[in-house]
């Protein structure tokens, strides 16, 4: 019996351009009432996803910075920051490559240096909780960095900075995670991590779990659940992986699924 469902949101449970369906709130009051805890999974962080199920906060666990942490009652109770010396090693290597820009995600805010104005609206529209810095260092010294989150002006970045970086930042996981954004965290950080200590703590077993997705930072989470579904407009490398389809977001294919259970 399915007893916690984890959803991706863009491109998975948000429809085009980012809105919730209507009646997702509903829905998950319905799952809560049934016992079903569900967990909206994301690159966001945390500040943002709790502005955006606010209504819900009390009922639902979240998974934020593609799994560098997990929210559960009130508190974070699941943290995989990255280690500072590797923040500033990467951070060197990204702001020498051309039309790259870092961010760096902490708990409770993001920080970025770039002024570039593209970028500052793109960090204004991504993110509720950000300031601009002249220097990343006290940064990383006196704060606990999740990631660094990565804009990339050359979209789609999996055929730019998605190919340059890897090779060049040794010993950290650098993986894309949308049109034009990608994230460099410690080498095992991800959101089936984060869901794995979530089903700890909860006492809930991979077979009572089912998952969304729609992009490659998804595939741990899916394989965390043993039931498992990309949405229709999902990457191809991930349906190489998970075959189960639902339809895709702009058909609200992730509800659909829920209420089905239901």
């Amino acid at each position: 019996m399915i007893q916690l469902i984890a959803s991706d949101l863009d491109g998975t449970l948000l429809l085009p351009g980012g809105k919730i369906p209507d009646g997702t709130f509903g829905l998950i009051e319905e799952l809560h009432k049934k016992g079903i805890i569900f967990v909206p999974a994301s690159g966001r962080q945390l500040p943002n996803l709790k502005k955006l199920f606010a209504p819900v906060l009390d009922k639902i666990a979240i998974i934020a910075e593609n799994g560098g942490l997990a929210y559960f009652g009130g508190e974070v109770v699941f943290c995989d920051p990255t280690p500072p010396e590797a923040v500033a090693y990467a951070i060197d290597i990204i702001e020498k490559t051309e039309g790259l820009h870092p961010l760096l995600s902490c708990e409770d805010a993001a920080f970025f240096r770039s002024g570039f104005e593209p970028f500052y609206e793109k960090v204004k529209a991504s993110y509720s909780s950000f300031y601009r810095v002249e220097d990343f260092s006290e940064i990383i010294k006196n704060r606990t960095v999740l990631k660094i989150s990565v804009w990339d002006e050359i979209a789609p970045c999996a055929s730019h900075g998605g190919k340059i970086l890897p090779p060049l930042i040794k010993g950290l996981r650098t993986m894309v995670s949308g049109r034009d954004w990608l994230d460099v965290s410690a080498p095992l950080t991800n959101k089936g991590r984060a869901l794995r200590s979530l089903q700890e703590r909860l006492n809930i077993g991979e077979d009572e779990c089912m998952g969304f997705g729609d992009h490659m930072n998804d595939l741990e989470l899916l394989t965390a659940c043993k039931t498992r579904y990309v949405t229709a407009n999902a990457f191809a490398g991930l349906k190489e992986h998970i075959p189960d389809e639902v339809p895709s977001n702009a058909e609200g294919g992730v509800i659909k699924k829920i209420k089905e259970l239901l």
